[in-house]
């Protein structure tokens, strides 16, 4: 992964983890928002102004990529680098959780 990319996205905000977790399937922004909606029961919500100019950027940078377009909407999907980064991501955050458990790395 490009030095670049990790400053960047890692670590992530909340808002780009659930995107780029989201991604894991064919979806489009207004999917996404109404799926983290439903995975936080409601404690995150992304506007579309987050949305849009997250999915944008993600694009840019090669963590996701266009899929294809269904009744006008731009469904996109993780790619391989997209995947690195919320693998990092995700470890970093059971760490997190571990250590505030106690559990500490040997």
């Amino acid at each position: 992964m490009d030095d670049k990319i990790r400053r960047i996205y890692v670590p992530m905000t909340e808002s780009g983890f659930y995107i780029l977790y989201c991604l894991q399937t064919p979806q489009h922004g207004y999917g996404i928002s109404q799926q983290v909606r439903n995975m936080t029961g409601g404690a995150v919500s992304i506007s579309a102004g987050t949305m849009y100019g997250a999915l944008s950027k993600m694009e840019k940078d090669g963590l996701i990529k266009f899929h294809s377009e269904e009744d006008k909407r731009k469904l996109y999907q993780i790619t391989e680098q997209g995947r690195e980064v919320l693998e990092i991501e995700k470890a970093r955050i059971e760490r997190l959780y571990r250590n505030s458990r106690g559990e500490y790395v040997k």
